[in-house]
């Protein structure tokens, strides 16, 4: 399980240069979204 986790860290930091970029991007939006609606939910339940 150790060594899977470790070659699939070198495949995303080889990725990131061309292709990988993008999809980091796109995990970071939806990241900010979930985050958003976290916090909206939080603050209406709050009132």
């Amino acid at each position: 399980m150790e060594h899977k986790v470790k070659s699939h860290g070198g495949k995303h930091r080889g990725g990131s240069g061309s292709g990988g970029l993008s999809r980091m991007l796109r995990e970071h939006k939806a990241r900010l979204y979930i985050i958003r609606r976290c916090v909206v939910a939080l603050l209406c339940y709050h009132d």
